[in-house]
């Protein structure tokens, strides 16, 4: 019997450990989630809750049938780096990651452990990825088109304003994501007669000196780039707006629905990060990632708060108002 077993470990064949019923002893993956919001496993940023409501409708439970490490950097993008590092040293079959930062810090970590991106900004201008239909290497998953998406939040914004002709644009530059944001409303100003005022921000608190600068430059109304530190910021920054009565659309529909700020046109994300999950079950089963092409979005949704119109002395049009999929009275 040891000269059989001698001789099958001899020609390369794997021996499992057994279970009492002498069935193979499943393997439980380990997935990194690297995120800028703070969560555990078992309770994640809110969110996310759609990607891990579709781990766990795909049979991955934590702690049961996968192992989830929550990593995020405590409000300091310069902690991407070191938390890629902390990462890779926990040896996960595959990483999801929530953050173009984050995505960029991993791509340097590692070539060769799978990627899926939970819906991030521009993953093809910021060069995540060769091509939406061809990602290449080991990294896919979901695309929130935002420099596009920029652009159509100014469109909207001047709508609803028609005589704006002088806009604020909160900026985190340090986000790869954002400069490609900037650029897009620059080409989109002239033919709205819009001249975009841009201010940077390393952290939130540089909001009121910023809204200051805004103010002092003539600025009539305001928007923000798509990145994670305004999400974190949203009260801060309606709150600002507020005050200067500035009329503003923001990227995350949570400024309006929770905050009280004029107008969101975002995402619909929650399709998006269960289409992650499924990225991760298919990558788990032994898809590679570049052949699983990169989705982008194809719900969206335009917030208005007509609360913060009428403080604002702010007649929303008709056509406007129409098309909107939340009108909050």
């Amino acid at each position: 019997m040891r000269r059989r077993a001698f001789i099958a470990m001899g020609c390369g064949a794997v021996i499992w450990p057994l279970t009492a019923s002498g069935q193979p002893v499943k393997r439980v993956p380990r997935l990194c989630f690297l995120t800028f919001d703070p969560g555990t496993p078992q309770s994640p940023a809110k969110r996310f809750e759609a990607f891990f409501e579709g781990l766990r409708d795909l049979g991955y439970v934590h702690g049961q049938t996968i192992t989830i490490d929550y990593l995020h950097p405590e409000g300091r993008s310069d902690r991407y780096p070191e938390l890629a590092a902390e990462c890779l040293r926990l040896k996960p079959d595959i990483i999801a990651v929530t953050t173009t930062p984050g995505a960029q810090a991993l791509k340097n970590a590692t070539s060769t452990i799978p990627i899926v991106m939970v819906a991030l900004g521009d993953p093809v201008g910021t060069k995540l990825v060769d091509s939406l239909n061809h990602p290449g290497g080991n990294i896919t998953g979901m695309s929130q088109m935002t420099s596009g998406l920029a652009a159509k939040r100014l469109e909207l914004l001047k709508e609803a304003v028609p005589g704006l002709s002088r806009v604020l644009v909160l900026a985190y530059l340090v986000d790869p994501i954002s400069p490609l944001q900037i650029q897009a409303l620059k080409d989109a100003a002239p033919s709205l007669n819009v001249t975009p005022h841009v201010v940077d921000i390393k952290t939130p608190d540089d909001l009121p000196a910023a809204f200051d600068a805004g103010i002092k430059a003539g600025a009539q109304g305001v928007l923000t780039t798509a990145e994670s530190i305004f999400r974190g910021a949203r009260a801060l920054v309606t709150e600002l707006a507020a005050h200067h009565k500035l009329p503003a659309i923001y990227p995350y529909a949570a400024f309006a629905l929770e905050n009280g700020g004029l107008m969101a046109y975002d995402v619909t994300d929650r399709d998006l990060h269960r289409s992650a999950a499924n990225y991760v079950d298919k990558i788990l089963k032994g898809a590679r990632p570049s052949d699983l092409a990169v989705q982008q979005p194809t719900k969206f949704k335009l917030v208005i708060n007509l609360r913060t119109a009428k403080s604002l002395s702010l007649t929303i049009p008709p056509s406007l108002l129409a098309r909107a999929d939340e009108v909050i009275e």
